[in-house]
């Protein structure tokens, strides 16, 4: 089969069955083909959700960031005409990835056990909101959701009225995404040595309870001493400048010493609050006050420059659209255009990780609703009679 965009990166001749929908399911199958693998994304009749929240049909730029380089087919597993296309797209599959709520797969009939019963070599990959037991498993579950029930919105509380506040991402999909493509790495690894599939389940809780837990949680963590009252001290590490808005940080002795001098207050090294590391975590709110009126005067480029003299880590706040033009971001060449049909010019970012030995392709579009069926149902031994009576019955669907 001929393609306009073939195979590149680590992940090549790995080929994916991506059944999932909204944003954590395909931005982690997403990550994968984003590194080679053939992911095949079946749709129903009506497509994704995620492709019809925008202004243009079926694309929006958050579809394409997490379906790019994927194939689209259409299947209408609600037909009972469906269910043997599936199982033949299966049997050519190394993983299998679902993110319907609980039950409903295994109403489809393609539940774990079910699939891995036929084919034992499979990776099977569940994605859920909040696993599949327990008395949440039935509610419908998104980002907000999850960053309600992890703590999350607790971290981000306003100090002094101590509302709770979202993260403004989808910071708990697209974790989940990292978390669950990494999961689906390690099985196949695990397959390679002892030639065994396995079923593998991320929750979005599970993931944001982890990742929340090195720092976030530390008040919480040694048993019987628990700090109930632990709150956010009041200063975000924003510090206004006459011209913009600065953040840096000072974590060793070292680099504290360099910050006093940096910002013209060497006494703050001798004062009795901050002579230690443990000493200013203490005493951070007020160290953080020290610091904001000493850096009020300078305009950002100026102080910039002296706290990078300083080798002070430290970096200007700068809006999205700054960001495009940073020349960091542009020397590590990860904002690339591409011709998205449906959409015209957009800006993408590339996979972060690069391969030198095994490169990814050139960042791809993603795939219209359907525009791959018929040549999928080609590859798997269909013929053009057996496609149109698939198209005419609703049992498939093509662009």
């Amino acid at each position: 089969m001929t393609c306009k965009y073939p195979a590149a990166g680590p992940l090549a001749g790995i080929r994916v069955v991506d059944l999932t929908s909204v944003i954590s399911g395909p931005g982690a199958m997403g990550l994968l083909a984003d590194q080679g693998a053939d992911v095949i994304k079946v749709e129903p009749p009506q497509g994704d959700i995620m492709r019809h929240r925008g202004d243009d049909e079926n694309f929006t730029p958050g579809f394409v960031s997490v379906n790019r380089g994927k194939r689209s087919m259409v299947l209408d597993l609600k037909n009972p005409g469906a269910a043997p296309v599936l199982w033949k797209l299966i049997a050519t599959a190394d993983v299998f990835a679902q993110n319907f709520r609980p039950g409903v797969i295994e109403r489809l009939g393609f539940d774990p056990d079910t699939v891995l019963a036929r084919h034992p070599e499979l990776v099977y990959l569940s994605i859920s909101g909040v696993g599949r037991n327990g008395p949440y498993v039935k509610k419908r579950v998104y980002d907000p959701v999850v960053q309600a029930l992890s703590g999350f919105a607790d971290i981000q509380a306003d100090p002094v009225s101590k509302r709770p506040k979202m993260i403004r991402t989808l910071i708990a999909d697209k974790t989940t995404a990292v978390y669950a493509s990494q999961a689906v790495l390690a099985a196949l690894l695990a397959r390679e040595r002892s030639g065994k599939g396995q079923h593998v389940e991320v929750a979005m809780l599970d993931t944001m309870v982890t990742y929340i837990w090195p720092e976030a949680m530390a008040p919480f963590s040694k048993i019987g001493v628990e700090n109930m009252d632990a709150a956010s001290t009041l200063h975000d590490m924003i510090f206004p400048t006459a011209d913009g808005y600065i953040t840096l940080g000072a974590v060793s002795d070292k680099e504290w010493f360099a910050l006093c001098h940096a910002i013209q207050c060497p006494h703050l090294i001798d004062d009795p609050r901050f002579q230690t590391a443990g000493l200013r975590n203490k005493n951070r709110q007020e160290r953080m006050e020290e610091i904001e009126a000493a850096l009020g005067p300078f305009r950002t480029a100026e102080i910039i420059a002296t706290l990078e003299a300083a080798d002070v880590p430290c970096a200007p706040v700068l809006s999205r659209w700054e960001m495009l033009s940073d020349p960091q971001v542009q020397a590590n060449d990860i904002i690339h255009k591409i011709d998205q049909p449906g959409l015209g010019p957009i800006r993408q970012a590339r996979a972060a990780a690069k391969f030198s030995a095994t490169p990814n392709a050139p960042v791809p579009p993603a795939p219209g609703l359907g525009e791959h069926t018929v040549k999928v149902l080609e590859s798997l031994g269909y013929g053009m009679d057996e496609i149109a009576t698939f198209i005419n019955t609703g049992v498939a669907a093509q662009a």
